[in-house]
């Protein structure tokens, strides 16, 4: 099935320079990026995207990471997108990723693990509209 996911690139792989093999992996996988900006949040925005976290105790460190850097924020587009994004992000702990996963190579730790993806059709929809209107999403 043909859908879209958000990604991020969070602010410690933009630290580290991945952007480029980051969004590399991505269209290798045959996902089309069909929108893609460069941001800065602000800690608000922040706890307003991980609002559903806001009773868990990372949610205060995670919205500060967050807020700390640039992030590039980008719609991917293509068959079982969702679950395509996630097998390259690799598992949440950078150290139980798999080898070649993105978290694997450029994450940290469980908060500083570069990237973040939809987990699932109805997260997807509602992460894509808090970053992007439907103008600046290619649809062609």
């Amino acid at each position: 099935m043909n859908e879209r996911t958000l990604s991020i690139v969070k602010p410690d792989a933009v630290k580290k320079n991945a952007i480029g093999d980051i969004l590399r992996r991505f269209e290798s996988a045959g996902l089309k990026i069909v929108a893609a900006k460069m941001i800065f949040l602000s800690k608000a925005e922040a706890q307003g995207f991980y609002a559903v976290h806001k009773e868990r105790p990372f949610f205060d460190s995670l919205t500060t990471f967050m807020s700390s850097g640039p992030i590039l924020v980008s719609v991917l587009e293509g068959e079982d997108a969702i679950q395509t994004n996630r097998r390259i992000l690799g598992a949440t702990d950078p150290v139980k990723a798999d080898a070649g996963t993105i978290r694997r190579d450029w994450g940290t730790d469980v908060e500083k693990n570069a990237v973040h993806g939809s987990d699932g059709p109805d997260t997807a929809r509602w992460e894509i509209a808090y970053f992007f209107s439907e103008l600046e999403i290619q649809t062609r």
